[in-house]
């Protein structure tokens, strides 16, 4: 075919395992010469551009004289029954089933929705961790890519950057760098999209992240007002069963016919990602995001904490500098302005406009709390509330 003014040839390219993966790739004109002799050019079917219009059901190969950049799938709904996937999904999504099989739902019917970011993560093998993502890319093929950690810190990310489903198996991006530019993909509507010796271009993006992980608690780092992911541990299937795989593609049909017949359960407020935070809430999310919690935040409560069980006060009065000093005595050095977006950002604490006496605690050279009337603009933080504080934190 020719797209715009340049020519191409579907080719098919046979991978290790016996599939084939279709290809567009650039072919010479002067070559399609040799081969098939001049008169042939005027017989190849001639398009304006690339355009993207993701669909399974209702899918488009061309639109007003544009190519589908989006792949078709192969398998088509048919009638039937397909128990080995929907016990294989129970397996995954456990409690959480119907969630699972909506996630999946709205990725056949509705590829452009947002999705949460899902990770499923176990210490064990023989879970089905990567057996999922490979179900998955069964069922969408050439939309679905299994990258590495590399691939995704990659700044060429042409041959990801196109994807209805980006998955990374023994996912590790535990900088924050990486947690940074997935959440933001994870709800971008556009990507710059680049290849080596080729200039960035923006286009839609539409890819939904599947993380697969062994490390359970510290494969990303998630701060605990984040909601946009959606954390699973999986546990181990009782026996194993090298066939797995080949069981679940041929039930794809029937699944699909199932999925199109069956009821989306919504959420009460259908959020950017579809699904409410409360939903998709899990203990494996917790525990990622208390592992993240930012320590000198833990630290400061700890110490607040010791200080009212020490003297009992009905409110704590300090300010920046007590505090700076406080948690540098537990080994933490923060600058004052840090400090005060702990104050004032995650604790909600408001700064006396004045300078007023108060009360400030400190510990002496022996580890004693002593109290002392100074003067200065300080926050106060009234025991009930610092209850609130210490239990939401604590909660995640």
């Amino acid at each position: 075919m020719r797209v715009g003014t340049v020519y191409y040839k579907t080719i098919y390219k046979p991978n290790l395992y016996g599939d084939k993966i279709k290809l567009l790739v650039r072919w010479d004109s002067e070559t399609i010469k040799q081969d098939h002799g001049k008169d042939y050019l005027s017989e190849v079917p001639k398009y304006d551009g690339f355009g993207f219009y993701p669909g399974h059901i209702d899918y488009k190969y061309e639109n007003l004289g544009f190519i589908n950049k989006y792949h078709s799938i192969n398998n088509k709904p048919m009638e039937g029954t397909c128990n080995k996937i929907t016990d294989f999904i129970r397996h995954i999504f456990g409690e959480q089933y119907e969630l699972g099989l909506d996630y999946i739902s709205l990725l056949y019917l509705q590829p452009t929705r947002r999705l949460p970011i899902l990770c499923l993560v176990s210490k064990k093998r023989n879970t089905g961790k990567s057996t999922f993502l490979m179900f998955l890319k069964a069922i969408f093929e050439n939309n679905m890519t299994i990258n590495t950690n590399e691939d995704f810190r990659s700044n060429f990310n042409a041959d990801w950057s196109d994807k209805l489903i980006v998955g990374v198996d023994e996912a590790l991006l535990d900088r924050r760098e990486d947690s940074e530019r997935i959440k933001n993909l994870s709800t971008a509507k556009t990507y710059k999209t680049e290849a080596k010796n080729k200039d960035k271009f923006e286009e839609v993006f539409i890819g939904k992240f599947i993380l697969c992980s062994n490390n359970e608690d510290n494969f990303i780092i998630i701060e605990p007002e984040e909601t946009r992911y959606w954390i699973r541990k999986i546990e181990p299937f009782t026996s194993e069963n090298e066939n797995l795989l080949n069981e679940l593609e041929k039930e794809i049909p029937q699944f699909l016919y199932f999925l199109t017949q069956r009821t989306l359960v919504p959420p009460k407020v259908i959020t950017r990602m579809w699904f409410s935070s409360e939903q998709i809430a899990t203990d494996a999310l917790k525990r990622v995001k208390r592992k993240f919690l930012n320590r000198a935040e833990m630290e400061l409560l700890e110490i607040f904490r010791d200080i009212m069980e020490a003297k009992e006060p009905a409110k704590l009065c300090f300010t920046n500098t007590n505090v700076k000093a406080l948690l540098e005595r537990a080994g933490i050095k923060l600058s004052r302005n840090d400090v005060r977006k702990i104050l004032e950002e995650k604790f909600s604490l408001t700064q006396q406009s004045n300078s007023l006496t108060y009360k400030e605690f400190y510990y002496d050279g022996t580890g004693f709390i002593y109290e002392r009337d100074v003067v200065g603009r300080y926050y106060s933080l009234k025991k009930e509330d610092f209850d609130k504080i210490y239990d939401e934190l604590m909660n995640y």
